[in-house]
């Protein structure tokens, strides 16, 4: 098997937790929240899933379409509706600990979706995990 293949179908996962929560805003404790929601899609992709980040698409956008300021008004049109879109395509949704309106509405859309949420990456059912060299 080659390095990073799976050998199983995983399960796609979005990770929500604070991006602003608890903050006050400061550019250092967010991208520090950030850093912890990509540490747990690490920990879902070694494990054999397919892990989603909204502010991996988000981010990108709010900033090409214009933002000047987080939570201005293209920031608002952005941010959660992106989590929510994602949240039809994946199977259920990791919630890390946290304070965040954000992630919370994101637990709400994924049970009022039919969908399962999950508080640790240990109470996701098992996937085959892949062989990489850097776990």
């Amino acid at each position: 098997m080659s390095v990073g293949a799976t050998t199983g179908a995983g399960l796609m996962i979005l990770v929500a937790g604070p991006l602003r929560g608890g903050t006050g805003d400061d550019p250092v404790k967010i991208e520090a929240n950030i850093a912890r929601m990509n540490t747990a899609a690490l920990e879902l992709w070694h494990a054999g899933h397919l892990p989603v980040v909204g502010e991996w698409f988000s981010i990108p956008l709010i900033a090409e379409a214009g933002s000047t300021t987080i939570g201005d008004e293209i920031y608002e049109s952005i941010q959660h509706p992106i989590g929510i879109e994602l949240i039809d395509r994946c199977d259920g949704t990791l919630r890390i600990d946290g304070e965040s309106s954000g992630a919370d509405l994101m637990v709400d859309t994924t049970r009022a979706a039919g969908k399962p949420v999950w508080f640790t990456a240990a109470e996701i059912p098992a996937a085959s995990p892949r062989a990489d060299v850097a776990q």
